[in-house]
């Protein structure tokens, strides 16, 4: 068995269950598992976050939801309000999908005000979610300076519904915001070989809902 067989994923997982068709026992199972293999989180949909702390609250899992998901495109004071709604609930960390379609119109101040708000009264950890396989090399640095400026814990790769992450879009999130920030690759992560390969180019977090197949050594 070699070193790399031996490295330990669990603290890097996000352990994900964002299917719309989820009921209760699904987000019981998904707690269960994350508790079992020590995972850093479960990333569920917002009306399950109650149930989600609940049920975590004797664990060190973190208990993360999605904000304005999987668009973006939710008006600013309806995201603000699912993130406090959230917070309320338990969650200590929001993973929010930044304003698309203001970014590739140049809206910068629009979408900066649109995280901000969010990262400032909420007080909790922010991963914005920037969609990179749907973003230009410039559009990427654009949305990484705002997201730094808003003052994110984290920036994330993708929601999943449009492509997923990439060794290349996780090295070039890493020097652009200069390890000033965590990094979350997210989004079509499905074997230990991709884990790895994206926790080398500079992922500090994964988000996957095949978690138990990266355990497999």
């Amino acid at each position: 068995m070699t070193e790399r067989d031996l490295f330990d994923l669990a603290p890097y997982i996000d352990h994900t269950q964002l299917d719309p068709l989820a009921t209760t026992a699904d987000i019981e199972r998904c707690c269960a598992e994350a508790e079992q293999w020590k995972f850093a989180a479960v990333c569920i949909m917002p009306v399950w976050v109650k149930t989600a702390v609940q049920l975590l609250h004797r664990t060190p899992v973190k208990v993360c939801t999605v904000i304005g998901f999987p668009s973006g495109a939710h008006t600013s004071t309806t995201k603000l309000y699912e993130a406090q709604e959230a917070v309320e609930s338990g969650a200590t960390e929001l993973d929010v999908v930044i304003n698309l379609g203001w970014l590739k119109e140049g809206n910068t101040e629009a979408v900066y005000r649109d995280i901000a708000q969010i990262c400032g009264e909420t007080g909790v950890t922010v991963k914005a979610i920037l969609e990179t396989t749907v973003l230009t090399e410039e559009e990427k640095k654009l949305a990484v300076d705002i997201c730094l400026d808003a003052g994110v814990a984290f920036l994330k790769t993708s929601t999943g519904w449009r492509g997923g992450a990439t060794v290349a879009d996780v090295r070039l999130l890493k020097r652009l915001s200069r390890d000033r920030v965590g990094i979350k690759a997210s989004g079509g992560i499905r074997t230990r070989e991709q884990a790895l390969a994206l926790i080398d180019a500079g992922a500090t977090r994964l988000g996957t809902s095949r978690s138990l197949d990266l355990m497999q050594v």
